[in-house]
């Protein structure tokens, strides 16, 4: 079997036969950030409150108070929502999909494409908006992995579905034998 000397398609060429075929990162991705809009509104709504109440408190109140309930709204209400969308991320690789997610316990989920698995992708109104989606990866022995809010989920999809089918391509015929090779050359005299 010969390799094509070109890539068609912007694919790498295949390894050859038996060949350790290296892991390479194919995407990377948070979900849309559209849910940080609300993050958002809370963070101009309070520096806004916070500009016209300064040195303007009713008696009893001090600007110290201000600032300290200030400062827990935007941590409780915009930090800590920013720093779970930051911390959870999804990434495609050549063997695998991993999501990472967790703020103070790490935690990760991989699902191999060797052993493949079904994708089914759901999109609601506001998602075919942005062009996001929620894509459901099941092999059917563990438990489904979704990837929620997905940005470009009918490209991701199309990603997830040439790695399964390129993997377990790989993975039968390197479960062939190799063809026998030339005989080894007869010793001189």
């Amino acid at each position: 079997m010969t390799q094509p000397t070109a890539s068609y398609g912007g694919r790498p060429l295949m390894p050859a036969p038996g060949a350790p075929t290296p892991e390479l990162r194919v995407a990377r991705f948070r979900p849309h950030t559209r849910r940080l809009v609300w993050s958002a509104l809370v963070v101009i709504a309070v520096a806004g409150a916070t500009g016209y109440f300064f040195d303007n408190l009713p008696a009893g109140f001090e600007n110290w108070m201000l600032v300290a309930a200030a400062g827990a709204v935007v941590f409780l209400f915009a930090l800590l929502p920013f720093l779970a969308w930051w911390t959870h991320v999804y990434t495609i690789t050549t063997r695998r999909v991993i999501e990472r997610t967790g703020i103070f316990v790490a935690r990760r989920r991989e699902l191999s494409h060797v052993r493949g698995y079904t994708i089914g992708m759901r999109r609601g109104i506001l998602q075919r908006m942005w062009g996001a989606g929620t894509l459901t990866l099941s092999n059917g022995v563990d438990a489904p992995l979704r990837l929620v809010n997905v940005p470009s989920a009918a490209l991701v999809h199309e990603v997830l579905v040439d790695q399964v089918e390129v993997n377990q391509i790989l993975a039968h015929r390197d479960a062939q034998p190799l063809p026998p090779g030339p005989p080894p050359p007869l010793p001189r005299r």
